[in-house]
């Protein structure tokens, strides 16, 4: 099948893609619309984002599968104290009491992101209000790589996971959106469900090599990628198999014989999350189609500075 969702993700000479992580998390708050239209109005066309579903079916774009206290307020406009609680138990209405829109600068998640800027009366957006933004003629030309969150607690239950991933091809498909989609996830098995219920969309697979840290004060993927025991190497050949269109490697992964590996395989290469200017200058040395980032701004001032750019037009 030929994707036209590609040639958005994949580099051409002179050009190396920029994808704007869960909007621009090291500016505005994650995975809200404030953060996205900042992205987009910065001239970023590709989107990365993480989406699960409330309790009563409504897929929502947030990371973690619990309210978490280091972002999360409640309508007393304090941070949350006592259990978290799980998306998954809160109708999309009850969602609405929770302030989404700063970082608590004491915890460990907050000081990773000094930078963030700190706004009141933000929602958690549903994954159709992003897809309406996206319909204003504007933004015709940006793509979406859409992470489905896979719940370690629902591992065994298929027909849960079933109906997360028909609800969000649901909601793409309502908006038309489906040639400018990626479908994306840690979780491999999720990812084949996504292949039989929407094969128009590419599948991208994520990966992290166990012996790397996680990222402090986030939930951890690691549960539901299966590459213990793999090296870099074996990455390419692994998703190639699995009838992948996309590898995602963690920035600290990739090697340049893997890269090369995925290209003799006719991969797309995404790098994540890569912050810091060397990192994104390494990244840029070795050739990546897209890099993914907290801060797009200081990608695009990299990009310039060796000569590249991150759009074609």
């Amino acid at each position: 099948m030929q994707y036209p969702q590609i040639p958005a993700f994949a580099a051409r000479p002179g050009v190396i893609r920029l994808i704007g992580h869960r909007g621009a998390r090291g500016v505005l708050p994650e995975n809200t619309m404030e953060g996205f239209a900042f992205t987009l109005a910065a001239g970023v066309e590709l989107l990365e984002l993480d989406v699960t579903a409330t309790r009563d079916g409504v897929p929502v774009i947030t990371h973690n599968h619990r309210l978490t206290r280091s972002m999360i307020r409640g309508a007393d406009g304090c941070w949350l104290q006592g259990e978290e609680p799980k998306v998954s138990s809160l109708t999309y209405a009850e969602l609405q009491a929770y302030d989404a829109g700063g970082l608590d600068g004491s915890s460990t998640y907050g000081r990773r992101f000094p930078d963030q800027a700190f706004l009141t009366g933000v929602r958690i957006p549903r994954l159709a209000d992003l897809l309406a933004l996206l319909q204003r003629p504007e933004h015709h030309n940006v793509h979406l790589l859409l992470e489905i969150k896979s719940d370690p607690d629902l591992i065994g239950d298929t027909t849960a996971r079933r109906k997360l991933v028909e609800a969000v091809v649901s909601e793409v498909r309502k908006a038309h959106m489906q040639p400018r989609t990626v479908l994306h996830s840690f979780d491999w098995d999720l990812l084949a469900e996504c292949q039989r219920i929407a094969p128009e969309m590419p599948a991208s697979f994520l990966t992290q090599l166990p012996d790397n840290a996680d990222d402090p004060g986030e939930d951890s993927s690691k549960a539901v990628n299966p590459v213990a025991g793999c090296s870099a190497l074996d990455l390419p050949d692994r998703v190639a198999a699995a009838k992948g269109q996309f590898w995602c490697p963690y920035f600290l992964d990739i090697t340049a014989d893997a890269l090369a590996r995925a290209r003799a395989l006719g991969l797309v290469t995404v790098v994540w999350t890569v912050n810091e200017p060397e990192d994104i200058d390494r990244m840029i040395a070795l050739g990546v189609d897209a890099i993914c980032t907290d801060y797009p701004g200081r990608v695009q001032r990299r990009l310039l500075m060796h000569g590249l750019h991150w759009r074609t037009d």
